[in-house]
C-alpha cells in the first residue's frame, strides 16, 4: 500500500461541471448543477482502499449529517474497474448500502471528473461554499490505518461547520492521504 497525498488545489477555485451515473439508482444521473445554491461536499473514494475502509463509518456519519444540515453531498469513484473490478458500479451500490449512504455514489468511468478536480487519492475531500468556490481540501482527520489516532472527522467537520455559517475555514489544511486513484494505463493526469 503506497500512500499518496491530495494535490491541495488552490482555495477559491470554482467547482467543475459534470454529470455522472448514480450507482445507487440505475438510470439516475447526477450533475454538479443539481447542487446549485447549496454548499457542496465532494468525496473521491473507492470500495477497496484500506484508507477509505478505515474511515468509512465515520465518513458516512459526517457526510450524512452534512446532507441533513443542507449540504449537497456526492461521493465519486474514479478507479479503473478493469483492473479493480471490486470498485465497479454494482459493488459501489452494495458498498453504499452497507455503510448507509444517504447521498449519491457516482461512477466516473472516464476519470475526467477526478482529473478536473485534481483528485489524486482515496479518500480525497473537497468542500465548496454555496457559490461552489473551494473552501477546504484535505484530510478528514489525522487517523490512518496503523496509527493510534482516533477516527473523529474533526478537521472535515470544522470546515463543514464554517462553510455552513458563512465563514472561511482555517487556511491551515493538511492533505488527505490514501491510495492513489487507479488510473487506466496512459490516462494518468499531469499532476500525478
Amino acid at each position: 500500500m503506497v500512500a499518496v497525498k491530495s494535490t491541495m488545489q488552490a482555495l477559491g477555485g470554482s467547482a467543475h461541471s459534470f454529470s455522472l451515473p448514480n450507482t445507487m439508482q440505475v438510470g439516475n444521473v447526477v450533475s454538479q448543477a443539481d447542487c446549485a445554491g447549496k454548499p457542496l461536499l465532494l468525496m473521491f473514494i473507492c470500495n477497496h482502499c484500506p484508507y477509505v475502509l478505515h474511515l468509512a463509518e465515520q465518513m458516512t456519519a459526517v457526510a450524512n449529517q452534512a446532507l441533513a444540515d443542507g449540504f449537497a453531498v456526492l461521493a465519486i469513484s474514479s478507479n479503473d474497474v478493469e483492473l479493480y473490478p471490486q470498485d465497479g458500479p454494482e459493488a459501489m451500490a452494495e458498498f453504499a448500502k452497507q455503510y448507509g449512504f444517504e447521498f449519491p455514489y457516482l461512477y466516473d468511468a472516464t476519470q475526467e471528473v477526478a482529473k478536473a478536480y485534481g483528485a489524486s487519492c482515496t479518500p480525497d475531500f473537497f468542500v465548496y461554499d454555496h457559490e461552489h468556490r473551494l473552501q477546504y481540501r484535505g484530510q478528514m482527520d489525522a487517523s490512518r490505518p496503523g496509527n493510534s489516532e482516533p477516527v473523529t472527522g474533526d478537521e472535515l467537520v470544522a470546515a463543514l461547520r464554517a462553510v455552513l455559517k458563512g465563514r472561511t475555514p482555517s487556511e491551515h489544511q493538511i492533505p488527505s492521504i490514501g491510495c492513489n486513484i487507479k488510473w487506466r494505463a496512459g490516462n494518468e493526469p499531469d499532476y500525478f
